[in-house]
């Protein structure tokens, strides 16, 4: 678990499409990363992070390094792969590295962009049911 690590959550424009298919909505997100916060999740390590969703059908692939952000980067269901690649997870970990050296001002560019969507920061809640 990362230590201090910050309440604000993003779901990537790609993660927030395949979620709404799933239909998983933020509500969910948001109460999985406060149990992530907890330390209940699947540490796969350098950042990355397995969460089960929506009833135990789906997993979500968690990016958090540094303590700064925790990103929803991709998301499966269980029905269709039971994990993620060796290769997969590596290029998790290179782009977990890269999000934690992100700026207040890339990620808000980020936001403005489309590419990002926020579901919680701190005691905010950007959640959409």
């Amino acid at each position: 678990m990362l230590p201090n690590a910050s309440n604000r959550a993003f779901k990537t424009a790609r993660f927030t499409k395949d979620a709404k298919k799933a239909k998983i909505k933020d509500v969910e997100l948001y109460l999985a990363i406060q149990q992530v916060l907890l330390g209940q999740v699947d540490d796969l390590g350098g950042g990355v992070f397995k969460k089960r969703l929506n009833s135990n059908l789906h997993r979500s692939i968690i990016l958090a390094k540094g303590g700064k952000y925790w990103v929803y980067e991709y998301l499966f269901a269980k029905k269709d792969r039971p994990n993620i690649e060796n290769d997969e997870l590596l290029a998790f970990r290179l782009l977990a590295n890269s999000y934690a050296g992100l700026t207040e001002q890339q990620v808000s560019q980020l936001l403005v962009n489309g590419d990002f969507v926020e579901i919680c920061h701190d005691d905010k809640t950007e959640i959409q049911k």
